[in-house]
């Protein structure tokens, strides 16, 4: 696919916040003006490689492109969900070393996290992939709106409502890597309904 206007997302994200030890983007070129949602997931893989976009049998796609599939999108890879002008990325860009995310790597992360939601001037869905996702965005918009954009409840409740910032839809869903996703049968199912709902808006 020929990119218009390409960018490198890691090198405008250090243009606009400066290098740091231990913080992990994306590495990828991509046309800014086409990406129509962002879907955030929790945290950077410790392996950039098992990333979504590491190599193409990576950790993060083996349970990201079986949601999208099953949500009735034909992705293959990474490379296919772009295309759909979904981009992919992590809310805290440092790997988490407990099991816990400790509040210094999202802090870290919040700035590179905020310069790269404003790269995409087209956006109309933000899907906030688990609670991870969900509290750092709210962190993002209380800056700028004193409130949270996403209550404080669980995201089954929040399912049936519609949340909106700056005039794009914000979804809060469930985590979309790891382990434990294919095993929680029932969040699997809903994930995929809001990529479902998410890929609708978008068209």
């Amino acid at each position: 696919m020929e990119l218009k206007n390409p960018i490198n997302v890691k090198e405008e994200l250090e243009r606009k916040v400066g290098a740091a030890d231990g913080i992990y983007l994306n590495n990828i070129e991509i046309d800014p003006l086409a990406v129509k949602a962002v879907m955030i997931n929790e945290v950077v893989p410790s392996d950039p490689l098992q990333d979504f976009y590491g190599i193409p049998g990576a950790d993060y796609l083996k349970t990201t492109i079986p949601l999208f599939q099953r949500a009735g999108a034909e992705a293959g890879s990474v490379q296919d969900i772009l295309q759909m002008g979904v981009y992919i990325t992590n809310a805290v860009k440092t790997p988490k070393t407990e099991y816990a995310i400790d509040k210094s790597s999202i802090e870290n992360s919040l700035p590179y996290l905020e310069a790269e939601l404003s790269l995409f001037p087209n956006v109309r869905v933000i899907m906030l992939m688990g609670d991870v996702a969900k509290k750092v965005f709210n962190m993002i918009t209380k800056k700028a709106t004193k409130k949270n954009v996403i209550p404080a409840v669980s995201t089954y409740k929040l399912r049936s409502s519609e949340f909106y910032y700056e005039g794009i839809r914000v979804m809060p869903s469930y985590i979309m890597t790891g382990g434990n996703i294919l095993i929680e049968k029932s969040k699997v199912a809903m994930a995929a309904e809001d990529i479902a709902a998410m890929l609708e808006i978008i068209r």
